[in-house]
């Protein structure tokens, strides 16, 4: 077995240990770098009573804590599950460009886990789906927030340099 089966078969077993032991749903994630592991999650939706607390959002979640970075360039995924809008997002965002998953979301949807109608939505309407993105500017007298950390940022840099 090689290396990305070993991770991947380490995302499943936590999966299937949240069922078992937890009570929770059937998902889990490895975060790698550089072969070794930084972090592991699984679902924690129904223990923690919070909508974004998925596997791979877990694991990101407990790496960046222990790291105390916010980037994860270089890092690789190995989850359970194909991953969900948000979790993709989130590790796109944070430089996560590697991304294994275990059951497609073929595998999942008689489960109704499927991921697919969101994905869909996102590309799409799709009768039964829908999401509204407007632009509103709205602006507070005084500083801007952007601004605000701009200056921040600049500040931090003066001192650190």
């Amino acid at each position: 077995m090689d290396q990305h089966d070993q991770f991947m078969k380490t995302a499943v077993e936590l999966a299937r240990n949240n069922v078992e032991a937890e009570g929770g749903q059937p998902f889990g994630a490895v975060l790698v770098e550089d072969g070794r592991v930084l972090a592991t999650g699984v679902n924690r939706i129904r223990a923690n009573q919070d909508p974004t607390a998925h596997a791979e959002m877990e694991a990101i979640r407990a790496a960046c804590r222990t790291l105390k970075r916010t980037r994860l360039d270089g890092c690789v995924m190995y989850a359970s599950g194909y991953p969900c809008p948000m979790c993709l997002s989130a590790m796109q965002q944070i430089g996560i460009q590697t991304i294994y998953y275990g059951y497609s979301d073929a595998d999942c949807e008689p489960y109704g886990f499927s991921t697919e109608l969101m994905y869909r939505g996102l590309r799409e309407s799709v009768p039964g789906y829908s999401a509204r993105l407007e632009y509103r500017r709205v602006r507070l007298e005084g500083t801007d927030a952007f601004d605000l950390w701009q200056a921040q940022q600049n500040s931090a840099g003066e001192e650190g340099g």
